[in-house]
């Protein structure tokens, strides 16, 4: 008999789009479904666990790491790597275990000519004055850092053609459904190709 293989969920979102929270209320909703933990060239924070919350290691061993061809996606950041691991990945989808990845539209579009058969999700705002309510509750940035990340995130929502679903993160329970639904293989109303869902999305983001 053919094996039955896993599948990779890459998940992308502007920042305040609610991808944090829809990413562990799915974890723990699924207890088969697999969190990668990417690699960083980075320092281990205070309370950061090797091989919990990242597999840390030092910049030669990143770079060779993608001189070898042993990432998926990688990329860097001020003076730090990130990238995910392809020997993880495979690992866990050849065993029949889906595996989550959470990690911004550069990286989803390495991963799509990496690994074709990965399914690429994003998850969108309900509008960009709601991203901007959002940002500005959480009382952590000023008005400059939330002009900047408002920004950033309109270039990152007219990105969502190059994914395979749209989930519009509108409110929690009902985005975490129609992820869920997608996971299942059941999302057919949020993917791209929905007209209704398409014309909803370029609404959004002429907003």
């Amino acid at each position: 008999m053919t094996p039955i293989c896993g599948k990779l969920f890459v998940l992308t979102a502007p920042s305040g789009a609610g991808k944090t929270t829809l990413t562990k209320r799915l974890l723990a909703g699924d207890p088969a479904l697999r969190f990668s933990v990417s690699f960083t060239t980075r320092r281990p924070r205070a309370g950061e666990q090797d091989g919990k919350d990242y597999f840390f290691v030092d910049h030669a061993r990143f770079e060779r790491m993608i001189a070898g061809g042993e990432l998926l996606e990688h990329a860097r950041v001020f003076d730090n790597y990130y990238g995910t691991g392809r020997a993880q990945i495979e690992a866990h989808t050849e065993a029949g275990t889906n595996v989550l990845l959470d990690i911004d539209w550069q990286g989803a579009r390495q991963v799509r000519v990496a690994m074709p058969s990965s399914v690429l999700i994003f998850i969108m705002p309900p509008s960009f004055a709601e991203l901007g309510r959002r940002l500005r509750g959480r009382g952590s940035d000023g008005e400059e850092v939330i002009a900047r990340r408002l920004s950033e995130a309109r270039d990152d929502m007219a990105r969502w053609s190059e994914f395979d679903y749209v989930v519009v993160n509108e409110a929690v329970e009902t985005a975490l459904a129609e992820l869920q639904a997608v996971v299942a293989g059941q999302g057919g109303a949020n993917r791209t190709t929905d007209p209704a869902l398409r014309g909803r999305l370029a609404a959004i983001c002429r907003g």
